[in-house]
């Protein structure tokens, strides 16, 4: 299960009145320098808190969400417990699939949860989910209609069973995710309406890697993410040798996104013919930018033009394990 960031959109963009609450838990095992737990909470896609069981606390991680803390002290006490709690319970989970699935060995295992809800202020339309993955797969999931767990793996069946005898457990899943979380939810919107309800339009790039690389649209620092992008030629959006890229989150609260043209079959004479659309909700103007081989940066550089500075490999390593961590945990998908 993938996390789709693209929309089918047609002519501009319509506001969109769904709101989220998304929490991330990642709990690690056979990793000494990563922290055992690390969690994220998101509302509308922005991150505003996070723990780990390092710092043993939660921290706002946005300036409305402090006023609400300062307003409810009682609400990052909560947090926090819940931290220190989730990181005793994903600890005992994961040995325990470690035994039943025979991963006695050395090696990283990885356990994670994704829940949280959505709140449609139009319709009231109230949607919960819960859902687990284990070492980079689907694992299990709630179905809240039909107040059961659902096993996409054999691994899972034994999870499944045992969690399906849980009725007081399934009982407090139901309660919360259709009445406690929307609750929240609603009063992180009305704490960050301004924030949330904000357009940031984007800075739109032309990248090439080598000349024969696909020319990248790339749109960076906009906000909120009900965006849509595309290249037409002639006025007239195409498809054939286009490859839109996913809607990725940047660390300021701001989205970024690309979408690629493929040039083999374009002739240079037509360049001039294609242009990159980027359209964003509530903004009637685009942001077109025309496909111009001098406004194209390219990363292309002379063996000469190398830094010579050397780079720690183990210390690399570690960033770069603890990066893609983080990046598979925000690209799980909210709903099966």
């Amino acid at each position: 299960m993938r996390m789709l960031s693209m929309f089918l959109l047609f002519c501009h963009i319509t506001s969109a009145v769904k709101h989220s609450l998304k929490y991330f838990l990642t709990a690690t095992s056979g990793l000494p320098d990563f922290p055992e737990l690390v969690g994220a909470a998101m509302v509308d896609e922005v991150q505003v808190g996070y723990c780990d069981s390092n710092i043993k606390t939660a921290e706002p991680k946005q300036d409305w969400i402090k006023r609400l803390i300062k307003d409810d002290p009682q609400h990052l006490q909560w947090y926090s417990l819940k931290c220190s709690v989730n990181q005793q319970v994903f600890r005992a989970n994961i040995d325990s699939l470690k035994q039943r699935l025979n991963q006695t060995g050395a090696g990283v295992h990885i356990l994670q949860r994704m829940n949280g809800c959505e709140w449609d202020d139009e319709t009231g339309h109230i949607t919960g989910f819960n859902q687990y993955g284990y070492d980079g797969e689907d694992f299990i999931a709630l179905d809240l209609k039909t107040l059961t767990w659902t096993a996409p793996t054999p691994q899972a069946l034994f999870t499944k069973l045992k969690w399906d005898g849980e009725k007081a457990r399934l009982e407090h899943n139901k309660n919360y995710y259709i009445h406690k979380c929307p609750d929240w939810l609603k009063k992180y919107v009305h704490y960050g309406k301004s924030y949330l309800q904000r357009t940031v339009l984007p800075s739109v790039s032309l990248l090439q890697k080598t000349p024969s690389s696909p020319v990248s649209c790339h749109a960076t620092g906009f906000y909120p993410d009900r965006v849509d992008m595309f290249w037409r030629k002639d006025g007239e959006e195409i498809h054939e040798d286009v490859d839109h890229g996913e809607i990725l989150p940047n660390h300021d609260g701001t989205f970024q996104m690309t979408v690629e043209l493929y040039l083999s079959s374009v002739k240079p004479e037509d360049w001039s013919r294609y242009d990159c659309v980027f359209q964003i909700s509530d903004v009637e103007d685009d942001v077109i930018t025309k496909l111009d081989k001098a406004e194209i940066r390219t990363n292309e550089v002379s063996p000469s033009e190398f830094p010579a500075v050397p780079v720690t490999g183990g210390f690399l390593g570690l960033m770069l394990l603890a990066v893609c961590i983080v990046v598979f945990l925000i690209r799980r998908r909210t709903n099966s």
